[in-house]
């Protein structure tokens, strides 16, 4: 499937230096147009399917790689409070006193409890360790009070712009902490791993990316956590090609601001030092800020209230003329912008941000973005097409939290029209899917499936007018990826002259129930033309000669 302009369906394709030479509607290139070595290798499909590789433009592989080693506090893994405390214990016990035990995807509303774990709670069963778990939002966490003490926070302590530290009826800190901003109260205190170590994560990491099909990436918040030494993780895992993926990096805004790390950097500037230092395996994506959090938190800034919280929209992060500023500034160092916004009220806001920074500085083909996008309005997406703003859609979110959505926190109507992708087709927007990993599992064929059918882990089918057809959603995790990368003309299709980037998949998603397409086992990864991941039953069969 080249997946091109035309949809065509091509029978053999040939491959030479890592770009596709030669493509053919014959099951085997014609021998005259083909000039075989014995360096030839041929790869028989017989009857698997081959697509463009696959190219995921919103996830966080180095947080992902990460939590791979930490403690997993998730649903259906534990089921109330006290089966997290037990694994935290268990972790604890193999752990020195000194050292931060970490745990990663307890979600609040899946828990038996329907509540937040507590400071309390985790003093209980680790005392001595400073502990810090995080909300499967990623927008939350709690702590313990070794971490609160080693963190130097106190009842004192005031909250952070955009964010809060949430307290028990007596007015006392009760360790869960609120956004982002409340979240790096305590992060900045744990101790950053060294660069190799984090390579070392990003190698494994990796590994499950390919497994999945993906050939191009994007890590959506590189210095999030750690700052700087994430970027330098990055770039040496690519100059040592620890890591096979193509990467797209978006710097958080906070490292280019005057006085940061790379506050006196244009964009052109750290693109060059990006593509210099990874040996041109990665690039500068964009400059990424947030203007909101989460649905599921409460914290989503909504126009409307919350269906179960009617005295609660939501707030947002930056005040809006500071926020148009910096918008504005980063237009001028020639940045592309990428801004987080789940609720309509958010995405407004970074709109209104946009259209200041264009009118003051004017750019053509910029392709700002925004993320995720989950309440936006039809109007919303009108003014998007008029400022020439793409989007990437969090499209999983049907999935995983839609039944809670249309119960609790959007209410049924909001529900069934969230990640509204039907009218962004139909609005001829520039749109991808993303599955926001370590959120939600990677897994591009899990993003077209639930594009395509919309069912809900109740399995429900929320919205289904809002339901796109399997090639757009196939598109929307290719070429139009590639194009949401100003990389259309090398990646995202399977055309002459372009990188030979590609899946292998057991079966045709066109043509299988549309039910059936997240199960479709990948067969291999090729990235440049090399084979990088190769399941091994796909092995077993003997394809290549």
């Amino acid at each position: 499937m080249t997946l091109d302009k035309k949809s065509r369906m091509g029978g053999s394709v040939a491959v030479s230096n890592g770009i596709i030479i030669g493509i053919w509607t014959e099951l085997e290139p014609p021998r005259a147009s083909i000039e075989y070595s014995n360096r030839t290798q041929v790869i028989n499909l017989k009857g698997a399917t081959l697509l463009p590789g696959f190219i995921d433009t919103h996830n966080h592989l180095l947080m992902y790689s990460q939590f791979r080693k930490q403690v997993n506090c998730s649903t259906p893994l534990n089921q109330n409070i006290e089966d997290i405390q037990a694994r935290l214990l268990s972790m604890a016990k193999q752990t020195e006193k000194v050292n931060w035990i970490l745990g990663f995807g307890y979600d609040d509303t899946l828990l038996k409890e329907q509540r937040h774990p507590t400071r309390a709670e985790l003093d209980a069963v680790v005392p001595e360790h400073p502990v810090f778990i995080r909300h499967v939002s990623a927008h939350f966490g709690v702590v313990n009070s070794a971490a609160l003490k080693m963190a130097g926070i106190d009842e004192t302590v005031l909250d952070p712009p955009g964010g809060h530290l949430g307290k028990d009826s007596s007015g006392r800190l009760n360790g869960i902490l609120y956004e982002l901003p409340a979240m790096n109260l305590v992060e900045t205190k744990i101790p950053a791993p060294s660069v190799d170590s984090l390579v070392s994560l990003l190698c494994e990491g990796s590994k499950d990316y390919l497994e999945k099909g993906i050939t191009t990436n994007t890590d959506a918040g590189v210095g999030l956590n750690m700052g700087m030494v994430e970027l330098e993780a990055h770039l040496q895992a690519m100059a040592e090609r620890k890591n096979p993926l193509r990467m797209q990096l978006m710097i958080m805004h906070n490292l280019l601001r005057e006085g940061n790390d790379l506050g006196k950097y244009t964009a052109s500037e750290l693109n060059k030092e990006i593509i210099e230092k990874s040996y041109g395996r990665a690039r500068l994506d964009s400059a990424k800020l947030f203007q909101d959090g989460s649905i599921q938190g409460l914290t989503a800034a909504l126009r409307q209230p919350y269906h179960c919280k009617p005295s609660i929209s939501g707030e947002l992060i930056h005040e809006q003329n500071e926020f148009n500023e910096e918008i504005l500034d980063l237009n001028k160092r020639g940045f592309r912008i990428t801004t987080h916004g789940n609720g309509d009220r958010a995405i407004a806001s970074i709109l209104d941000a946009y259209e200041f920074a264009l009118k003051k500085n004017p750019r053509v083909n910029h392709r700002y973005r925004i993320e995720h996008l989950q309440t936006v309005t039809k109007y919303d997406l009108e003014r998007m097409i008029k400022l020439g703003v793409a989007g990437s859609f969090f499209i999983n979110h049907v999935y995983y939290w839609g039944d809670r959505h249309k119960k609790m926190f959007l209410g049924p109507e909001r529900a069934n029209v969230m990640n509204p992708l039907r009218d962004a087709l139909q609005n001829n927007l520039l749109f991808t899917l993303h599955s926001d990993c370590p959120v939600t599992p990677i897994s591009p064929l899990f993003s077209v499936w639930a594009a395509v059918n919309r069912i809900t882990m109740g399995g429900d089918v929320l919205g289904p007018e809002q339901r796109i057809d399997v090639e757009s959603a196939l598109r929307s995790m290719t070429i139009w990826g590639a194009e949401l990368n100003f990389d259309e003309k090398n990646t995202g299709s399977i055309e002459i002259g372009k990188r030979a980037d590609f899946v292998i998949l057991s079966e045709n998603p066109m043509k299988v129930d549309p039910l059936e397409i997240k199960d479709i086992p990948v067969l291999a990864t090729i990235v440049d033309g090399q084979v990088v991941y190769q399941k091994m039953e796909f092995n077993m069969l003997n394809l290549s000669r």
